[in-house]
């Protein structure tokens, strides 16, 4: 069962990092037009910090814990 429960936070993580990289590409797009959506840009990078807090918790997960 772990098995598979680490298949499936491995393919979410993978889902979230594309998706991540996604709205980096976005934000940059957005930076470089003449007269950027503020409120666009904001909303995007809201989105992006919570993938990244997202990233986070499913790389914890996956990761042992290892006490030396």
């Amino acid at each position: 069962m772990a098995d598979e429960e680490d298949r499936e936070l491995g393919s979410e993580l993978a889902r979230l990092q594309q998706e991540h990289r996604d709205l980096d590409a976005a934000i940059d797009a957005l930076h470089q037009s003449p007269a950027p959506d503020l409120l666009r840009l904001q909303r995007l990078k809201k989105r992006k910090l919570q993938l990244r807090d997202r990233i986070s918790f499913i790389e914890d997960q996956i990761t042992p814990d290892i006490i030396a």
